[in-house]
């Protein structure tokens, strides 16, 4: 009977280690499990750091069985095309002109700051009647953004010469009545994956922080063309 004992003892380990194995990946996400993970990618959490995380990797292991589950034949294809539209939606083939609501009279707010507020067409419409010029509005928004930035961190490059100059270049010409558009003299700021050959273009990355590309980009050209002062 002896020589049967090893084998079966064996036999009933590995089926009740197989049986709670076959459980664990049910299991809940814990406190060890993320700081195991963590230690793995060289990251440090601390507890309410990994409580907070805990959520969110429950859903992402949710949707990872959810396409698991997807039976896919060898012969499928990946999706190439992201086409985000619902089933049986059929988008608009014809392209029918824009028109622009005029926001009618518009007053300089009380407060200045206020403005930062203002739509487009609100401050289109101040300058257009000259309340405002491009230069003050674009002063402002400077402004803004060097008071803000260190909080927001939301400037990699401030195009302040830029910006001046082509706002004066815009009231020269609103001031001669020669107007481009709803965008002309209105200040805005682009993502810094769009390059303007003067400034650097990072996008975003330490690898090209101090990348130049002796270009602009179709998007800055077009703003330009509209007035807008990057």
């Amino acid at each position: 009977m002896k020589k049967y004992f090893k084998p079966i003892l064996l036999l009933l380990t590995v089926f009740f280690t197989g049986a709670f194995t076959g459980r664990w990946w049910e299991s809940k996400i814990t406190d060890y499990d993320v700081q195991a993970a963590a230690k793995i990618m060289d990251l440090d959490f601390t507890h309410a750091e990994v409580d907070s995380l805990i959520d969110g990797l429950e859903d992402f292991r949710n949707d990872y069985r959810d396409n698991r589950s997807k039976e896919l034949a060898n012969s499928d294809s990946p999706a190439l095309v992201f086409r985000p539209f619902p089933a049986g939606f059929q988008p608009v083939q014809k392209q029918e002109t824009v028109v622009f609501t005029d926001p009618g009279q518009v007053k300089m707010p009380a407060n200045k700051d206020d403005l930062a507020f203002y739509t487009v067409a609100q401050l289109g419409a101040l300058l257009r009647s000259k309340k405002i010029t491009s230069l003050e509005l674009t002063e402002f928004f400077l402004a803004r953004l060097k008071k803000f930035d260190p909080q927001l961190h939301c400037v990699i490059t401030l195009t302040e010469d830029l910006a001046r100059e082509q706002a004066k270049r815009a009231d020269r010409e609103i001031a001669q009545g020669k107007f481009r558009g709803p965008l002309h003299g209105i200040p805005y700021g682009a993502k810094d994956l769009l390059a303007q050959k003067d400034y650097k273009t990072t996008w975003g990355a330490m690898p090209y922080k101090d990348q130049m590309l002796d270009y602009d980009a179709t998007v800055i050209t077009k703003l330009e063309d509209a007035g807008a002062v990057l």
